[in-house]
């Protein structure tokens, strides 16, 4: 088993249906999302669901239900595999109920494969997708594509991404790329900004202090912990201000880190006995909204459901067992995302 990953407190609730958005009801209150948070998620409405449903959690200040597991969509994306192949993986994953759809520009021809899949199920999903860059101007352009091959004229979240490796001065000058996402938020263009990353949790921490970011998602699991850290530097602040956080690399990766991204044969760094444990670990994390998972192929896009549908809280022996684990395989990994601060 080769699974990698993308990429709240225990006692999830399960939800009724599947969280379905009013287009209309959007529209017509995007000029208001801050009164629409201090509600809740009062544009949501349940539709009956063929399959066991997902528990699901609160993204933090948007208000927004989300299922604790989220599809990453970059294995595939950028893998081998072509723009049906890549639907198929990603129907699977929805059609089990997930709702969190994590994908980007620079995942290969995974927005083009969403494509295939958005149109019929655009109201029930938390659409997510990144611009990777500072410049205003070419978030612009990034965006635009991504809506296109989405075929959606609107986007739930993007993320600035890589914000570790971001000269933030120039992310938030006049013409840089925060800037550019809070206009498109006042239009309705996207409905929440964020940020995303691997590395430096310092700078994530100089970018919540803007008060402007609404949900994160970074490196959080058993092994990292040891590593880059962010359970500790990054999620208290999100916790501070209800910042909606996403767990990503709950498996800790791929083997070897980027340079193998794109070859899933490589292997997951857990080993699969482990792998229902690390997503727990993500889960159990107080504030975690959600594990962002991105599998490599349909097998392990059913597992990865089907850990999330039988997720519970860690016990202190499992708990106990697994960090020790993590402290053993943390010196093996390195800072192979890039340099911790």
């Amino acid at each position: 088993m080769s699974t990698s990953d993308n990429h709240s407190p225990a006692g999830s609730e399960r939800p009724a249906g599947n969280v379905v958005m009013d287009r209309r009801e959007f529209l017509a209150g995007a000029a208001a999302a801050g009164a629409a948070v201090a509600v809740g998620a009062t544009s949501l409405r349940a539709e009956p669901a063929t399959t066991d449903l997902l528990p699901t959690r609160v993204l933090g200040r948007t208000g927004q239900r989300v299922t604790i597991l989220g599809l990453g969509t970059a294995p595939v994306g950028e893998g081998p595999v072509d723009v049906q192949g890549a639907a198929r993986v990603f129907g699977e994953v929805l059609d089990r109920g997930v709702n969190y759809v994590d994908t980007a520009r620079i995942y290969g021809n995974a927005e083009e494969a969403l494509g295939h899949l958005v149109p019929k199920r655009r109201d029930g999903l938390f659409l997510v997708s990144k611009v990777s860059t500072d410049s205003g101007a070419k978030a612009e352009l990034s965006l635009a594509e991504s809506m296109r091959l989405m075929k959606t004229d609107h986007l739930d979240l993007v993320h600035i991404h890589s914000i570790g490796g971001k000269d933030i001065d120039k992310v938030l000058a006049r013409d840089g790329v925060l800037e550019y996402l809070l206009k498109q938020k006042e239009k309705g263009k996207i409905r929440f900004i964020g940020i995303s990353g691997h590395n430096r949790p310092a700078r994530f921490v100089q970018m919540l202090q803007t008060k402007q970011i609404d949900v994160v998602m970074c490196v959080m699991n058993y092994a990292d912990r040891n590593i880059y850290g962010f359970e500790n530097e990054v999620l208290p602040e999100c916790r501070k201000q209800n910042v909606g956080t996403a767990a990503m690399k709950v498996y800790a990766g791929i083997k070897g880190g980027f340079k193998n991204h794109r070859s899933g044969h490589v292997g997951c760094a857990t080993e699969p006995g482990y792998l229902s444990k690390a997503m727990a670990y993500g889960l159990d994390l107080e504030g975690v909204g959600t594990a962002v998972v991105g599998p490599y192929t349909v097998e392990q896009a059913i597992q990865n459901v089907e850990f999330a549908r039988a997720y519970k809280p860690l016990t202190d022996a499992e708990r106990a067992d697994l960090l020790a684990y993590g402290r053993r395989l943390a010196p093996t990994l390195g800072p192979r995302y890039g340099p911790v601060i």
